[in-house]
């Protein structure tokens, strides 16, 4: 046979009663164990939010049962995920690289040849370079926008890395 209507938690009137009568001592208790670091107020809502969710499976002798190890699993867990937070916080990203100090300086050191070699390119020759190199783009799109003969990029380009090779091993 089925339940009662008495045993439905379902009706709005005995979920408030139940809500009025076990609210205040699941903070209470929540407030206590945890502190209020863990929002208990929003822990004793979620948990009755739940008891709502799943009113027709649990009976009134049930209720208070439910809802304070519900309570206390929400807490639990907001613990938890506080540990990873603050864990996470704690880690120092690496400041550092495995490259050696003479690596670095060389690095610098060419990209300061290359910079001054690129100067002294001719502007024609810098422009084709560049839009091939750094662009991507193709001899015959260079070509339609510049508004040349594909021949005349490829001199360019090609002047461009003879007179950058030159440069870069002169520097």
């Amino acid at each position: 046979m089925g339940k009662q209507l008495h045993d439905n938690i379902c009706e709005e009137r005995i979920f408030s009663s139940i809500f009025n009568k076990h609210s205040k001592d699941l903070h209470n208790f929540l407030y206590y164990k945890f502190g209020e670091l863990l929002n208990p107020k929003d822990k004793v809502q979620e948990a009755f939010i739940k008891l709502w969710q799943n009113c027709a499976k649990i009976s009134p002798d049930k209720a208070k049962s439910f809802v304070f190890t519900t309570a206390n699993n929400l807490m639990l867990n907001e613990a938890a995920h506080q540990k990873v937070v603050l864990k996470h916080q704690q880690t120092k990203p690496k400041m550092y690289t495995n490259e050696n100090p003479e690596f670095l300086m060389q690095e610098t050191e060419y990209n300061d040849k290359l910079q001054k070699a690129l100067a002294n390119l001719t502007e024609a020759q810098r422009v084709a370079f560049m839009m091939n190199r750094v662009e991507g783009k193709r001899f015959k799109e260079i070509a339609e926008l510049l508004d040349i003969s594909t021949k005349a990029v490829e001199k360019r380009i090609y002047g461009a890395l003879k007179k950058l090779r030159e440069d870069i091993k002169e520097l």
